[in-house]
């Protein structure tokens, strides 16, 4: 499984370090991504990983602003949200998925419970 954790409120401009921790299976040579989903929307893609770390890929809304890291010893995923803006406001999701680098949902098979982001102006 995988648990999402590190929302919050925070002001326009902000940071957060969201952490998407797994259990139960090794995630190491999988492909991780970051999705988040505002309420009545589709779940959009954030950001993905490579399983080695070494490719990364990000929606340009959050270029620049957001990291997404691993770390495979300790089965864990990271997203650092810096410079974030109301708009950022949803809820995030991590997810795993076994081939590929793919950016749809649907390309993802194993996914972690949200944690809500707020950003207020």
């Amino acid at each position: 499984q995988l648990q999402a954790s590190g929302g919050g409120s925070v002001q326009a401009g902000g940071s957060l370090r969201l952490s998407c921790a797994a259990s139960g299976r090794s995630f190491k040579s999988y492909s991780m991504g970051w999705f988040r989903q505002d309420p009545g929307k589709e779940r959009k893609f954030v950001a993905g990983i490579n399983w080695t770390g070494s490719t990364t890929d990000y929606a340009d809304s959050v270029k620049g602003r957001f990291t997404i890291s691993r770390d495979n010893a300790r089965n864990t995923g990271y997203l650092q949200m810096n410079s974030l803006k109301p708009e950022d406001t949803a809820v995030y999701y991590c997810a795993a998925q076994r081939a590929g680098n793919g950016k749809s949902p649907s390309d993802f098979g194993y996914w972690g419970q949200g944690t809500l982001v707020t950003v207020s102006s």
